[in-house]
């Protein structure tokens, strides 16, 4: 079973994992976004909301102390945003799926946002070790006139390190809803050592991939994505497309920076559009 790291809390018994959940309820009430439910069990949390772009739209930052899952251990997060609510959920540091010869670790992630409420969904990437299992599950609920922004990055092995992904495997399903009907049903499937991650028809030998989607936009402001990214340079391959009514961007490289870099920079032209407001990092990142 892999170490985790900075954890001050006391472990699970021997064969047991972290079984935590966070449950976040998002309300406007007075021109302000407040957090009206916020219910925790287990290792995962939040601070109290901040306020960086005024009073209509909150940053959240999502805690997880240990600092990585391992086997057995299952994390479930779910955000509700209602009507006219506006907030941006991110993580302080990317999250880490250990090596683990045991049971398989559990990530599940259910968002959902009400008509005229805007949720923008930017956690850091999520490194997965070799030899580990686990999967990883996303589902974005979205009601008629509801707007998301989103990204999700993940890192297989650290081969820069010489620790490629050589055993081990990760499930991975993105699924986006709106009312009630799919716009985007994604199903992967990484086995480490696996010919399809360096296959051409593959991940074709890169590491890092991710995906990026905002509601709304047309060719336009497809066209305005594209070269944005494109005028970065950054290494790897970028690509974007339109796919039920939802900018669907894709990223594959060997670095999660430059993967947060095309990202950000696709931010910067959707952010005005989907949720109203210029691209302002949020301060936990550093930049």
């Amino acid at each position: 079973m892999g170490m985790r790291q900075g954890n001050a809390m006391s472990a699970p018994p021997e064969g047991e994992g972290w079984h935590a959940s966070l449950e976040l309820g998002l309300r406007l009430r007075e021109g302000r976004t407040v957090l009206v439910h916020n219910r925790h069990q287990g290792p995962l949390m939040v601070q109290r909301p901040f306020y960086p772009e005024g009073e209509q739209g909150c940053h959240l930052y999502i805690l997880h102390p240990p600092g990585g899952v391992v086997a057995g251990d299952m994390l479930r997060v779910s955000a509700s945003l209602a009507e006219g609510a506006r907030a941006l959920l991110t993580t302080p540091a990317a999250g880490k799926v250990y090596r683990s010869h045991g049971p398989q670790a559990a990530v599940e992630q259910t968002l959902a946002v009400a008509t005229g409420a805007v949720l923008e969904w930017l956690p850091l990437e999520t490194i997965v070790y070799d030899q580990a299992r686990a999967h990883l599950r996303t589902r974005v609920n979205l009601a008629p006139g509801a707007a998301f922004l989103g990204w999700e990055i993940i890192c297989l092995g650290l081969p820069a390190a010489g620790q490629a992904f050589r055993a081990g495997q990760v499930r991975q399903d993105l699924e986006v809803w709106r009312a009630g009907q799919p716009l985007l049903l994604e199903r992967g499937r990484y086995q480490g050592g696996s010919p399809v991650l360096a296959a051409p028809w593959g991940l074709g030998g890169f590491w890092v991939s991710g995906t990026m989607l905002a509601t709304g936009g047309g060719p336009a402001l497809l066209a305005e994505v594209r070269a944005r990214v494109a005028s970065a340079g950054l290494p790897g391959r970028f690509a974007a497309t339109l796919v039920s009514g939802l900018i669907v961007c894709r990223y594959l490289g060997w670095e999660a920076e430059a993967a947060r870099g095309c990202f950000l920079r696709a931010w910067e032209v959707l952010r005005p559009q989907v949720a109203g407001q210029t691209a302002r990092p949020p301060r936990v990142w550093g930049q």
